[in-house]
């Protein structure tokens, strides 16, 4: 299986910047980390417990989630 190389990374990030433009790319790439981080700890207890997670969003002003009672 092919691995991705700089070049293939400089055309995902160029083409990123393109279709979301700079003020929402930012807010995009929170977006996707927590999707990834809540799907890990979903399927397999990604190392991090509801209450770390809590912290890191009151940590990044994600307000309405780090008000939020968490589930486990």
């Amino acid at each position: 299986m092919p691995s991705i190389g700089p070049t293939e990374l400089i055309i995902v990030l160029v083409l990123a910047l393109l279709i979301l433009g700079p003020k929402r790319l930012p807010e995009a790439g929170r977006s996707l980390g927590r999707g990834m981080r809540e799907f890990k700890n979903s399927i397999g207890g990604g190392g991090e417990r509801p209450e770390q997670l809590a912290a890191t969003d009151a940590e990044t002003g994600d307000a309405e989630r780090a008000k939020r009672p968490s589930a486990a």
